[in-house]
């Protein structure tokens, strides 16, 4: 078994909705039947003995070893904890070649289950050994490194809860919510409008006392020390017992409580300068430590945190006792659990001798043993949920804390003995304030119930009903996507909203080109999503992005399928038939939000049958209104768009829309057919993101087929009175389109320039020629200046066999180059001669028409 082509799938895809990796597997003739492989099934079963059955019950199929690997890759994922259902294999029209999709919750993850799967599947087939506990282990591990941490898991759920899409920035926490205009970030659990200054005043913590001081917070006084002596001056001052630690640090490092001799002062002082240079003695509040979380101005949470500790049983020692309570699963090495282990270390034994006790002493039954004098969740400490207990004029001190300093999301370190009364009652304190403050205690309290702090967040940063969305358009299809992708572009932006664009050409934010290129994959448009200029998004979507790495976003608003037809790139990546191209294309269909829309083509047999996909409802479109699948769908209250008597109309039961089409002038007033089908997409999507009509009539009328406005898609020039198109048609159905549309336009000679794509199959590129030769007089023919994969000359010759026994073509010519083969077209024109130009470098061809047109 050979297993190569891994990729990731990041987003919904050919296979599923799932981020999945995929795999291309290569089994030899007795792999394509694992059960022809005497005892390997039971070799398999001993080295993993939880593996999926291998076929459902009752069934007697050939199960390949690409199969087996699937299950084992999905089934290794998780019982090491991962969240994954789905994986899936298919066999290709190569024989003993399957496509593998395995789901995946981290893609780090999925990669390596991938690679142990391999070495699990070669080991049961060798009889060699593999070592499963050690293989889990290592998932899991990987899995904790690279997974959000409980605090950001738990916003980031609660984001997903209400349907607002997300995205991880980095390895770490910096993730964003929503898209373009309407995105917010966080990074663990602060948000994007926490000031960098406030953030300041948090770490420095005798300013945040004298603001809080300021604000009528209670807090204990102390001052900053310069040295260890100065410090136990200070103590003296201040009176006795005194707190030290670091001026600006966090999760307890290197503090000291109930400091009441000059020697614990010395040791205090040492262990804060370990961790920075500023050192502060305040006041020791005797107490329980409670942790309040503020959001939004609003307490909450609250949770009272007890140090480590471990109760005697009189048999265990000190040492044994702590391993135990380390047994409990929800105690890890790091924040990805609920709680953190207990660890012994120079601290921890310092706490002990202070109460007597050395690691391996054995306490009474009953005898509490603390380990630590701080209570944070770091050290090992624990919580008990106390917010429903919070006094009102605790729970307002809280939130003037957190006003005062200016955070957003803030954690309150209150002292006292209670929080049912009044701080100022009980003689205690706020001792601390902190940005970006852990959630694990109040996710999952060691006791008490959980609370949905990350819910408050993310409530912080969207309002009731918003899910951070704007709305995004795909299209996609085999012509017509990129002159679409444009008008509806330019519909939208008539309406006043920032646009972005990605399509063939490139990237475009407010009509600026932010990337040159075939941005039409779904790294360009992720990056206008992320755009914070961008109100709506419109997406060419390509089939081979879709296969590379799947759709940029869960849902769109709107899925618009221009026509399947031949020529789009079949025979590659196992997509050999119109119909392997047709499920691929409905994947947008598929990922139609649930109150969106999917503007299909009523003409297109194929286009139609997707609206069984769509989870929304489906506008179609077509020349005749009265074609079966339009007449059907009107008559059940459904929208259509049409032409009838020279106007394009938008109907859904009594609301009745319409435009002159002389009033679009991309369709030179409905004369070109397949210009005419690419504006009423456009214009079912913008009725489908509820543009004001008026906007869409203005956006028609002022959007013209210029090669400024839709590069390479039927620019027409008039040079020495000859027609000249400028075109990047290069598909059969493009070509057969283009015909019909110079059927049209009077003309004493045709000639055609053109060349082929490499990537096609020798029958579509022969089939260009075969039309081409039936409408044009003169045909030049010239080489791309990328082959793709083609030798020199190859793809000339096949577009020459095309011409054979052509019924209209009497001049035939070779040329070398593009632009030579386009100066040899133009200089042969007389007045009253049409010429169809089909492009290849877009952007280059045109300006260099441009300019001997100029010239005259």
């Amino acid at each position: 078994m050979q297993v190569s082509r891994v990729r990731a799938l990041r987003g919904p895809n050919l296979w599923s909705h799932h981020t999945s990796v995929e795999a291309v597997v290569v089994c030899s003739p007795d792999e394509e039947c694992v059960g022809n492989l005497t005892g390997f099934e039971s070799r398999l079963r001993a080295r993993f003995p939880a593996i999926s059955p291998l076929q459902p019950t009752g069934h007697d199929d050939r199960i390949p070893m690409a199969h087996v690997f699937e299950l084992a890759a999905l089934d290794l994922q998780a019982q090491a904890g991962c969240p994954v259902t789905f994986s899936r294999t298919t066999a290709t029209v190569d024989s003993g070649v399957f496509q593998v999709v395995v789901e995946y919750s981290e893609e780090a993850v999925g990669r390596l289950a991938l690679e142990l799967a391999e070495q699990l599947v070669n080991a049961s087939l060798d009889d060699t050994a593999f070592d499963l506990d050690a293989a889990l282990a290592q998932l899991r591990e990987l899995d904790e490194d690279v997974r959000l941490g409980p605090s950001t898991g738990a916003i980031v759920d609660a984001a997903i809860a209400r349907n607002i899409p997300f995205r991880r920035l980095t390895d770490g926490s910096l993730v964003a919510f929503g898209w373009g205009s309407k995105q917010r970030k966080i990074q663990a659990a602060e948000i994007d409008r926490t000031g960098a200054i406030a953030e300041s005043i948090a770490q420095d913590k005798e300013l945040t006392k004298k603001l809080l001081d300021a604000a009528g917070v209670p807090v204990p006084h102390g001052r900053v020390a310069l040295d260890a002596d100065d410090a136990w001056v200070a103590a003296l001052e201040i009176g006795l017992p005194v707190v030290i630690k670091p001026k600006d640090g966090n999760q307890g490092k290197g503090v000291t409580v109930n400091i009441t001799t000059k020697a614990q002062m010395t040791a205090g002082f040492a262990a804060a300068a370990e961790f920075r240079d500023d050192i502060l003695v305040e006041r020791y509040l005797p107490g329980n430590d409670f942790r309040l979380l503020v959001v939004g101005g609003k307490l909450v949470a609250a949770a009272r945190r007890d140090p480590p500790q471990v109760i005697g049983d009189g048999i265990a020692s000190v040492r044994q006792l702590v391993d135990k309570v380390n047994l409990d699963p929800r105690r890890g090495n790091g924040h990805s659990t609920s709680l953190t282990k207990i660890r012994f270390d120079d601290i921890a034994l310092a706490s002990l001798a202070a109460q007597g006790y050395q690691a391996d002493s054995v306490p009474p039954r009953g005898q509490r043993v603390i380990l630590r004098n701080n209570a944070n969740l770091s050290t090992g400490g624990a919580a008990t949920d106390v917010t429903d207990d919070v006094h009102p004029e605790v729970a307002a001190r809280a939130v003037a804390a957190a006003h005062m300093v200016g955070l957003d999301i803030c954690g309150v370190d209150l002292v006292c003995d209670s929080v049912l009364k009044p701080i100022e009652e009980q003689g205690g304190g706020v001792v601390e304030v902190n940005a970006a403050p852990g959630l694990r205690m109040h996710l999952s309290p060691s006791f008490g119930k959980g609370r949905a702090v990350g819910e408050a967040i993310v409530a912080s940063m969207f309002a009731d009903g918003d899910d951070g969305r704007i709305p995004v358009i795909a299209v996609t299809g085999t012509n017509g996507k990129t002159t679409t992708v444009r008008l509806i572009a330019h519909l939208l932006t008539s309406a006043g909203l920032r646009t972005g664009m990605t399509n063939t050409d490139g990237v475009y934010v407010e009509g600026r080109a932010i990337d040159r290129g075939d941005c039409s994959g779904p790294r360009s448009a992720r990056n206008v999503l992320m755009h914070p200029d961008v109100d709506a998004a419109v997406f060419e979507t390509a089939r081979g992005g879709l296969l590379r790495e799947g759709l940029a976003f869960d849902r769109c608003q709107v899925a618009v399928v221009t026509n399947i037809g031949s020529g789009d790139h079949l025979g590659l990546n196992y997509i050999t038939t119109l119909e392997d191209l047709a499920v691929l294309k409905r994947v947008i269909v598929q990922n139609v939000a649930d109150r969106g829309m999917a503007v299909l083509n009523a003409a297109d047999p194929v286009v139609v049958s997707m609206a069984d996909n769509c989870r929304g409802e489906v506008t179609f479109f077509a020349a005749d209104g009265q074609h079966p699948v339009m007449s059907m769908h009107r008559a059940k209250g459904r929208r259509v768009v049409y032409i009838e008597h020279g106007q394009l109309v938008a109907e859904q039961g009594q609301t009745v829309h319409k435009v002159a089409l002389a009033d679009v002038p991309l369709t030179r007033a409905g004369v070109i057919g397949f210009q005419v089908e690419n504006v009423m997409a456009s214009v079912a999507a913008a009725w489908a993101v509820n543009l004001p009509w008026d906007a869409i009539r203005a956006g028609l009328a002022s959007f013209a087929g210029e090669s400024d406005n839709a590069p390479g898609r039927f620019n027409v020039f008039n040079y020495r009175g000859a027609t000249v198109i400028a075109d990047y048609g290069h598909n059969p159905d493009a070509i057969q389109a283009l015909v019909g549309a110079v059927d049209g336009m009077p003309a004493k000679r045709r000639s055609v320039v053109i060349s082929g794509a490499g990537d096609r199959r020798d029958e579509d590129i022969r089939q260009q020629t075969e039309i081409l030769g039936a409408a044009f007089d003169d045909v030049l023919l010239y080489q791309d200046q990328c082959q793709r994969g083609r030798a020199d000359g190859e793809v000339v010759a096949l577009l020459r066999q095309g011409l054979q026994g052509a019924a209209r073509t009497s001049h035939i010519d070779e040329i070398n180059g593009e632009f030579v083969a386009i100066d040899t077209a133009l200089a042969r024109l007389a007045a009253g001669d049409l010429c169809l130009i089909l492009i290849d470098q877009v952007d280059e061809a045109l300006a260099h028409i441009a300019a001997k047109v100029a010239a005259g």
